[in-house]
């Protein structure tokens, strides 16, 4: 049988068209690109399958440049209408960027190119046409981001990594940095960051390896040499075909300034924290733990050291006579003495009032301790000049020794304050080493304290009175009232004992008010009786004067007691007048308008100045009994006598001498114009009723 060359060779070509074909819409399909073409003559258009899934138009619909048309948007008919008229004249169709809105409603955005074909037969405009929406999705994008990074007010820089040139900078940059843009892409980042150092970009770099991000703070030079600070925030990309970071970097001058200003502040609050305000000396607070250090230091090396307790002696008469503004200038120029006389390694604290305490590391032995104690009582001599006031201050310092009195911190501070109280008791101005025998008697103290307030709450005190006599007429003309303590348990105690310590803790304004209560009381009964006990005697502390509800209790308890102000005499010592004298004499003249009179007690044992006695609304001076113990015997008490006899004569005043016990004393006393006496001679201080019976037994 023939074969039929010719029809095979047509099959086969027909086959490799189809082939073809078959290629090309797969090619169309991946690409998204359709193709097409336009009879110009009749008018009529033929799409592949991908034009017609480009424009969402079921495959087969007839279409045509009409359909084509009706799927563009609105402002884009004219121009390609335009395009097309010029294609037929020019044989060729330009790029046309364009949108169509499909039938689903999808706004789709389309490239489309073209070519006018002529022959002989016929007239065709053939193209494609390319799906581009998710491309220019993704140009707009990107145009949005790069505007948004060009005008952003952080700075933001694309940096060769190798070069260390800037491939892009952003108008927030030139800003802050005061460069153009083409001063800046001439430099590199070490010319806008001076303290940036080669290490430090190698750290960096080696951060990024394992990073994509790196945070870092540095410092921004401007064009005009000033400096701020920036965070930066670097990112590692490729850029322009180059390794390179991005480089976000915010101003945050101001949140360091803030940083600085916090740190300033923790550091003033932790200073103040640990030292005192005034003197800037160490607190109680960082003193205990420096004294910790000690005892662990010195523990571990076998060494000693001593802890002085410091107080400043009568520092309260400046506080109070003077002010505080005064008072605490002392302290300061006190804490700038003591400081001068420290060692380095030694730590000197101020505990608060007019406490100090020095730790004293590695000494030898007692004798070294007592020389530095000594040379800080000798830093007090010289006076205090302040505000036109020459004042003269000492103190007295107690010394513990670590480990030979105790190894325990609470007993170290304890028993250099007990040591301290000793140095006050043997006259101030001195220093004293603890012993046991100080922390017996210093426990006796706390224990007597204790039962002292326990005696108030249970009324454990007595009133005992002592007559006082006009010698000349031996007659009673009044009498003093005295405290008695009849403990429940030891029985009596004297007064010798309590009295200090009720004074030194406040308590004897409760006892003063506790006799001063019964005693009015009896005096009242004993007037009411007939019995005419004269004066009574009370002793007033200036504690007591001070405190502001006095005048209101005395007042209080006078009319409670029906007790007439003319029946009573205030006795206050001579020492304690003088600690304020101007508030005293206020204070006795209040007391002197009601009818009071008012007596100096152990007159002669002060230093009283003859210009406040002047003042004072004084009507009795009462002789101390430490110069009438010893006369006539003694010359220089006798002179003593005769000279305070000679100053009441002078302004007028009452006399009565305290501790006449002999009849020597009272010829010698009467003798020289003192004609009342108190003392054993006549009586010893006894209680209400024998009182009681005494004033009967004048009476009949």
């Amino acid at each position: 049988m023939p074969i039929d060359i010719k029809k095979d060779s047509l099959q086969l070509a027909l086959k490799k068209l189809k082939a073809r074909e078959s290629v090309m819409h797969q090619l169309e399909a991946i690409a998204s690109l359709g193709s097409w073409e336009v009879d110009l003559k009749t008018m009529t258009s033929t799409w592949s399958d991908e034009s017609y899934k480009i424009y969402g138009i079921k495959k087969g619909t007839p279409v045509g440049l009409n359909t084509f048309y009706s799927l563009l948007l609105p402002q884009y008919l004219e121009d390609a209408q335009k395009l097309l008229t010029k294609a037929i004249k020019g044989k060729e169709l330009s790029r046309f960027n364009c949108q169509i809105k499909r039938p689903d409603g999808a706004i789709r955005d389309l490239l489309i190119n073209g070519r006018v074909i002529e022959d002989a037969i016929s007239l065709k405009l053939i193209g494609t046409t390319q799906d581009v929406t998710e491309l220019s999705t993704i140009k707009k994008e990107a145009q949005e981001l790069s505007e948004l990074l060009e005008h952003s007010s952080n700075e933001i820089y694309i940096i060769n990594s190798q070069t260390l040139e800037y491939l892009y900078v952003n108008k927030g940059a030139c800003k802050a940095l005061g460069y153009s843009k083409n001063e800046l892409m001439k430099k590199t980042i070490k010319n806008i960051n001076p303290y940036m150092t080669k290490y430090q970009i190698n750290i960096i770099k080696k951060k990024l390896i394992h990073d994509n991000t790196v945070l870092n703070r540095t410092i921004h030079q401007r064009k005009d040499g000033t400096q701020y600070h920036v965070q930066s925030y670097i990112y590692k990309l490729s850029f322009q075909g180059k390794d390179a970071v991005v480089v976000f970097d915010t101003d945050i001058s101001e949140i360091i300034a803030l940083e600085d200003e916090h740190r300033k502040q923790r550091k003033l609050i932790e200073y103040q924290a640990y030292h005192d305000p005034l003197t800037n000396l160490p607190n109680r607070v960082l003193f205990q733990d420096r004294l910790q250090q000690a005892i662990a230091h010195s523990k571990r090396n076998d060494e000693k050291f001593a802890l002085l307790f410091i107080d400043l002696d009568q520092f309260k008469k400046i506080n109070d006579s003077l002010g505080h503004p005064i008072g605490d200038k002392v302290l300061i120029e006190t804490a700038n003495r003591f400081q001068q006389l420290v060692r380095e390694e030694d730590t000197l604290s101020r505990l608060g009032g007019d406490e100090f305490t020095i730790i004293l590391k590695n000494i030898k032995d007692e004798k070294n301790t007592a020389t530095a104690a000594q040379k800080l009582i000798n830093s007090m001599k010289k006076s205090i000049e302040i505000a036109h006031h020459q004042l003269h201050i000492s103190a007295s310092i107690g010394i513990s020794i670590y480990p030979d009195d105790t190894d325990s911190q609470e007993d170290l501070i304890k028993f250099a304050d007990t040591a301290m109280y000793k140095a006050k008791d043997e006259g101030r101005n001195n220093f004293q080493f603890y012993s046991i025998e100080m922390t017996k008697n210093a426990v006796k103290k706390v224990i007597m304290e204790n039962n002292l307030r326990i005696a108030i709450e249970e009324q454990q005190f007595q009133v005992y009175y002592q007559p006082q006599y006009d010698a000349k007429k031996e007659k009673m003309v009044g009498m003093e009232a005295l405290v008695r303590w009849n403990h429940p348990h030891v029985g009596m105690i004297s007064p010798m004992e309590f009295i200090p310590i009720a004074e030194e803790n406040g308590l004897i304004i409760a006892i003063d008010e506790i006799v001063m209560q019964e005693a009015m009381k009896q005096f009242s009964k004993w007037y009411k009786a007939g019995l005419y006990p004269g004066k009574l005697a009370l002793n007033l502390s200036m504690k007591q004067l001070a405190h502001n509800h006095f005048m209101t209790y005395l007042k209080k308890t006078m009319k409670a007691c029906n007790f007439d102000p003319l029946w009573l005499e205030l006795e206050i010592t001579e020492g304690q007048m003088m600690q304020n004298p101007e508030q005293s004499i206020k204070k006795l003249q209040k007391l002197s308008k009601l009818g009071i009179e008012i007596a100096i007690d152990d007159f002669g044992t002060g230093y009283s100045s003859l210009s406040y006695l002047k003042k004072l609304p004084l009507h009795k001076l009462k002789i101390d009994q430490s110069f009438i113990r010893d006369i006539p015997k003694d010359s220089d008490d006798v002179a003593i006598t005769k000279a305070i006899i000679a100053i009441a004569k002078s302004l007028n005043l009452k006399l009565l001498a305290e501790g006449v016990e002999t009849q020597e004393q009272k010829e010698f006393i009467v003798e020289h114009e003192c004609n009342f006496i108190q003392g054993y001679f006549y009586s010893r201080p006894i209680n209400s009723d024998d009182m009681e019976a005494l004033l009967k037994k004048q009476n009949q």
